[in-house]
């Protein structure tokens, strides 16, 4: 089986961008690494989902049930190659389905965003000047704004004397909010201002390839998406973040530090059905301020 994959991994590569879904998967099936590939069966599938172990970061782990569907289209894949080649004739592991439980289990994990680790965001803050769109992640961290948010903020709604940017999209309570710029990511939010001038963009962030003639620097969502993905593959992330993970991350961190309620909703723009607590706006700015610098 090892054989095996190296010769199918081979011409594999030829036709993606990355195989690093594929590794981490094989990464949990070592219980068939010598074994003689006409020899595995169903269940030796089925042992290396349920019962494989693998090191990650340090870490031994067994698979998740989005791994266990990766595992299974490893096998599915390999024993195809295996087929085509006639050193098997019948691929074992495309005669069973994933289990509903495995199923259910993977779309709620795919519906839901999950915040960063402290060792994924020492990794990010390790990268924060030398990898592309690591400074707008760790922006987006310690801010809360939707991915499709970063990229309207204009540059006139940034007011770096009193720390705050003014932006949002979606809902009336989103929609024209004035957040505070944490102290941690102030030095970053200078730092895209300066870049923004020198571009002679209206928006803070902005999408600077250095591979790319465009003179188009908009931050789509399509583009943050694409850089995020490549941010988590290069600093091997868990490999289920999302770009709306930074807007998570911050209200997660939040609410772990104490943050007021109705402070976190309306920093992320969520409505405030509480009547009176709809009277926060009246509220001196520098209250918000205090509640946002609670976060570590």
């Amino acid at each position: 089986m090892k054989e095996l994959y190296e010769k199918w991994l081979a011409e594999y590569e030829k036709t993606v961008k990355s195989t690093r879904s594929v590794a981490s998967a094989w990464g949990y099936c070592s219980a068939v690494y010598d074994m003689r590939v006409k020899d595995v069966r169903a269940r030796h599938v089925k042992g290396c989902m349920d019962e494989g172990i693998s090191k990650v970061r340090g870490k031994e782990k067994t698979p998740s049930a989005s791994m266990k569907n990766q595992i299974k289209s490893l096998f599915n894949l390999m024993l195809d190659y295996a087929l085509e080649y006639e050193l098997v004739d019948r691929n074992y592991s495309r005669t069973f389905n994933l289990s509903e439980e495995t199923i259910k289990e993977i779309v709620t994990v795919k519906n839901e965003h999950i915040p960063f680790t402290d060792e994924e965001m020492d990794l990010l803050w390790k990268h924060a000047d030398d990898k592309m769109l690591v400074d707008v992640l760790l922006i987006q961290c310690y801010s809360g704004w939707r991915p499709q948010e970063l990229g309207l903020l204009e540059l006139k709604n940034v007011d770096l004397e009193n720390w705050t940017f003014r932006g949002g999209i979606k809902t009336d309570a989103g929609t024209d909010r004035v957040v505070p710029i944490h102290s941690k990511i102030r030095h970053l939010v200078e730092r895209k201002y300066k870049e923004a001038q020198e571009l002679g963009s209206l928006y803070l962030l902005n999408y600077v390839n250095s591979n790319a003639r465009s003179k188009n620097t908009a931050l789509t969502y399509a583009r943050y998406q694409k850089g995020f993905g490549m941010i988590r593959d290069e600093l091997n992330l868990n490999p289920e973040h999302r770009p709306h993970d930074g807007r998570k991350h911050f209200v997660t961190m939040a609410k772990k530090y104490g943050v007021d309620e109705y402070a976190i909703k309306y920093m992320v723009g969520h409505k405030i059905s509480d009547i009176t607590e709809k009277v926060y706006t009246q509220r001196e700015f520098e209250w918000l301020k205090d509640e946002i610098e609670k976060i570590k």
